[in-house]
């Protein structure tokens, strides 16, 4: 797999885990699925800033994204 498709992943699971976040605290209750996930999304946008000669920059991503969707299609 390409290091733009572990960027996209990794960004995508850090943003469906913030509401389960943010539920786990206002229930007042540990976030441990929470935070695992995290840990996978913050796993695979490191692996993918590591494996991309030169790494990405903020104009970068949504491009990124574009390319991984158009690869899909």
């Amino acid at each position: 797999m390409s290091p733009d498709f572990y960027l996209v992943l990794g960004i995508l699971i850090a943003g469906f885990s913030i509401p389960s976040v943010l539920s786990a605290i206002s229930d007042r209750r540990a976030p441990r699925a929470s935070a695992i996930t995290i840990l996978i999304a913050g796993g695979l946008i490191v692996l993918a800033l590591q494996t991309q000669p030169g790494g990405y920059s903020i104009q970068e991503i949504p491009d990124v994204f574009v390319r991984v969707i158009a690869s899909f299609i």
